[in-house]
């Protein structure tokens, strides 16, 4: 799987948030900058990914994902 293939993925279910994917093979790193997910606790956050990411996870297509969450303001003053 390519990392421009989880972005569209992730894009299509959470079009509020901001998706960058960096990563290739079945490893990818994910920064999703929302103010909607940053705002959920960081159990509830990564569950929502992981349930958009179950397919791709269940074929092998994606073995291990690292997520960094950020509000707008904490990206853009980053």
């Amino acid at each position: 799987m390519q990392a421009s293939e989880v972005k569209k993925l992730l894009e299509q279910h959470l079009p509020e948030t901001q998706v960058e994917v960096e990563g290739e093979g079945c490893n990818f790193q994910l920064l999703l900058i929302s103010d909607e997910l940053a705002a959920l606790s960081p159990v509830k956050r990564q569950q929502q990914v992981y349930a958009l990411l179950n397919g791709p996870i269940a074929d092998g297509s994606i073995h291990a994902v690292t997520m960094k969450f950020f509000t707008r303001e904490a990206w853009d003053n980053r």
